[in-house]
């Protein structure tokens, strides 16, 4: 039965119909519009309704990818385009028979990249898999990124040329809005929403846990290597988006007409350049970021998780156990990887907090192969991810259910090249896309390990999958214990899967109790 004559794979959505087609066991569509195309006077302001349409509308590939800076490390698939109206998602549902009413719960993706590349069509974030073995309904969205998205020009315009703050968050808020308003005619239950993303989406995640805007939109929460705290205050925004003009040669007055009449294209040319910029003259910060702006973000997440502001929803939270390997080997400025970084890295924290002058000392101490570079890499592997989600497990556990990862898996390849659990390798044992067998493209399998790796995909998938379906992860064939101040219970995900109460709790203890970042 072809698609157009399927009338299962028509849906009736609050702005029209649309047609998808079938994928294995699930159907699926793809491209369908959460929001007006943030074009024109629309551009740099927060989402709006998409307009309704007549008649049947396909849902048959994917949408445009956000404007960003093209890269060879996420190369663009034939077929794909970059244009500014990029406000779509995807949808993964398994297939029901007749009389099948259930309301089967929603997993909604938020793809990373450093806020400022990344799309949803990425071939490691298809969601059939995932779909189809947890009985859930897979949701994947593209957002705004770089400076369409994550940098905060409302300092630049006036009265009548308006500039609206994280507006990659917003978008993120009208996908979650469009899902609780369309979700249960794909056989979704709006009410029982999980986020999860990781990086840049990890971030999202755990940021709008904290933001009223929106409260009750999703109900679990899963993140993957959150850069919690890289979350700024309106003056470092400021000054980071003051770098951006000079950088495309546009005077800061004239900026509030110049933005909106710029080819999109243009502005996302000078995003990487901005990037290196800003991690250069402050490591261990990031040029594209949410930002406390009294709206979307009243107050630094953290500081937010800590007082129990943070919507009170269980959270799945972890990192992996070598992070800053990837930007090693993508020779990244990204994450400070070198004794100078590091060491400036404190100098400008202590700067803006005096009270924290002595905290390099303490922490550099307990790693014992620093100042050697491995020594910088585990630093800044902590400083960027593990203490941040370490801070929002210790906090959110006082006032919800919380679990704690560690994902050490490396295939034999990336152990012996010293890449190890690399920053997003996790990913495709999450979706459940590793390769089903050796290509030359799957590198990283070139010296084995692939019957392993989807042993250790389908645990890991049983365990996310748990969790969305009952809020708590644990198998019949592994419990996962939940977090807390006093346990620190942290499932380590390997060959075989081990809980570990406070690992590497020397180190974490020399971080102290604060919270070491940047405003």
């Amino acid at each position: 039965m072809s698609a157009f004559t399927d009338e299962s794979l028509l849906i009736e959505t609050t702005t029209g119909t649309v047609r998808g087609a079938h994928d294995g066991p699930t159907h699926r569509w793809l491209g369908i519009p959460y929001a007006a195309d943030p074009v024109g006077e629309l551009r740099l302001r927060s989402p709006q309704p998409h307009p309704a349409w007549d008649g049947v509308r396909d849902a048959l590939e994917f949408g445009n990818v956000a404007p960003q800076h093209a890269s060879k490390i996420i190369p663009l698939p034939v077929g794909l385009h970059i244009a500014e109206d990029c406000l779509s998602l995807n949808i993964w549902a398994p297939d029901r028979e007749d009389g099948d009413t259930r309301a089967r719960p929603v997993m909604l993706w938020i793809h990373g990249g450093a806020y400022f590349i990344g799309f949803a069509a990425q071939a490691v974030y298809d969601g059939r898999s995932l779909a189809e073995h947890g009985d859930v309904v897979v949701v994947t969205i593209n957002y705004r990124l770089g400076a369409l998205g994550f940098l905060d020009f409302s300092s630049f315009g006036d009265e009548t040329h308006v500039f609206d703050s994280n507006l990659g968050l917003r978008d993120i808020i009208a996908a979650l809005e469009w899902v609780r308003d369309n979700i249960a005619a794909f056989g979704g239950d709006p009410e029982d929403v999980t986020l999860f993303g990781e990086s840049a989406g990890g971030g999202c995640v755990t940021t709008l846990m904290t933001s009223p805007k929106a409260a009750g939109l999703f109900h679990k929460a899963i993140a993957q290597s959150s850069p919690a705290s890289s979350v700024y205050g309106t003056e470092r925004a400021t000054i980071v988006a003051g770098d951006y003009l000079d950088l495309i040669v546009v005077q800061h007055d004239k900026a509030k007409t110049v933005l909106r009449e710029m080819d999109a294209t243009t502005l996302a040319a000078s995003t990487a350049k901005l990037l290196s910029h800003v991690a250069t003259t402050a490591p261990g910060t990031v040029a594209f970021a949410p930002v406390v702006d009294g709206d979307i973000v009243t107050d630094y997440p953290i500081n937010i998780f800590r007082t129990g502001g943070a919507a009170r929803i269980p959270l799945l939270i972890g990192t992996n156990h070598d992070e800053a390997s990837l930007f090693k080997m993508m020779k990244s400025p990204l994450m400070p990887i070198s004794e100078a970084a590091i060491h400036e890295m404190f100098e400008q924290v202590s700067a803006e907090s005096p009270e924290l002058a002595q905290m390099e000392g303490q922490i550099t101490a307990v790693y014992k192969d620093y100042p050697k570079q491995k020594g910088a890499m585990e630093i800044s592997r902590d400083a960027g991810f593990r203490m941040p989600s370490i801070w929002v497990a210790e906090a959110h556990s006082r006032f919800a259910p919380t679990f704690m990862y560690r994902f050490d898996t490396a295939t034999p390849l990336m152990k012996l090249l010293g890449i190890g659990a690399s920053h997003a390798t996790e990913l495709p044992y999450v979706f459940g896309n590793l390769p089903d067998k050796v290509r030359n493209k799957d590198i990283s399998f070139k010296l084995g390990g692939l019957r392993e790796a989807h042993e250790i995909s389908a645990r890991m998938q049983a365990h996310w999958l748990a969790f969305v379906g009952s809020s708590d992860p644990s198998t019949p064939d592994g419990a996962w214990p939940r977090y807390d101040e006093t346990t620190r219970a942290t499932l380590i995900i390997n060959t075989k899967d081990v809980v570990e109460n406070d690992p590497e709790g020397e180190i974490r203890r020399a971080w102290g109790e604060g919270v070491i970042g940047f405003k």
